[in-house]
């Protein structure tokens, strides 16, 4: 499918694409691209038979591969344009992973001044709580979904071959509008990950802490499994689709307040009724999830 894809950040997610590829021949040639204090894990991942080759120097990186992608946090994206702006290649197709599609364009539209007809941006809906390239597989993406959000001008052939490349590794890719894309994931992916946060960094303050968590069931470590994820790139992800998750947040508080009063006012019936259409639209999503 390539001759030689570059991967800038191999990490969890970039280091999964770069195995996934190699175990189904997507690519002749793999390498990774980063920076001075990121070579102990570009050594890992070429030890480890990840990647073919690393380098330091991103034009050397990016010499003759037909693929690039951009697998760093959201919030080093608009850098990274900067530095692959005159190194740009009309014959190559580039792409990110980034979990916010706004953000990426906008950076696009700052640096290109437009965004370039063949970038192609993507955000695989496949994760994990460890990061690094040591935490990297070659099935992080099977069966997972996969959104590619093109520009309006983005030509049809790069989507294409993106969309095929992903599907080759095992994805279930779908196409959307950028901003969609951007209020869905606040609400199915970003807000939750706000919410376990929170909780746990208000449990964690409490002086009976240690007996609060000794005592914590299965519940409450599945809901807060995900405040184990990395915070920096928490961080940039809800900082960079603040426009979509703030007015979610809102709108959570008004529902935490209804349940509130419901409780002073000792209105069970209601309660009741607010707890099972929660739990019959719970079980329409798992239905939906599982005939698609």
């Amino acid at each position: 499918m390539f001759n030689r894809i570059c991967i800038i950040g191999v990490g969890l997610i970039g280091g999964s694409i770069a195995r996934a590829a190699r175990q189904r021949g997507l690519s002749n040639t793999i390498v990774g691209y980063g920076r001075q204090q990121d070579e102990q894990n570009l050594q890992t991942a070429k030890q480890l038979g990840v990647i073919d080759n690393y380098m330091l120097d991103l034009a050397e990186a990016v010499q003759g591969a037909d693929c690039i992608v951009i697998a760093t946090p959201v919030a080093s994206i608009e850098s990274i344009f900067v530095l692959l702006k005159p190194l740009w290649s009309d014959s190559a197709i580039y792409t990110d992973v980034g979990s916010t599609k706004g953000s990426v364009i906008a950076a696009a539209e700052r640096v290109f001044g437009a965004v370039p007809n063949n970038l192609v941006p993507a955000h695989p809906i496949a994760g994990a709580e460890q990061s690094g390239v040591t935490a990297s597989v070659n099935d992080l993406f099977l069966n997972k979904r996969l959104i590619i959000t093109p520009a309006g001008n983005t030509k049809p052939e790069a989507v294409q071959k993106i969309q095929g490349f992903w599907e080759q590794l095992g994805s279930l890719v779908s196409v959307m509008d950028v901003q969609h894309h951007d209020g869905v994931l606040a609400a199915t992916s970003h807000l939750p990950h706000i919410l376990a946060f929170a909780l746990v960094d208000m449990l964690g303050h409490k002086d009976e802490q240690s007996e609060i968590f000794q005592y914590a069931a299965g519940g409450f470590k599945d809901f807060t499994r995900i405040a184990s994820s990395d915070p920096t790139m928490w961080k940039d992800i809800c900082a960079a689709n603040k426009d979509e998750i703030i007015p979610l947040i809102e709108q959570l508080k008004g529902e935490l307040d209804k349940i509130q009063r419901l409780l002073e006012t000792n209105d069970t019936r209601q309660l009741f009724e607010t707890f099972t259409y929660a739990r019959n639209a719970r079980q329409r999503f798992l239905d939906q999830f599982d005939n698609n």
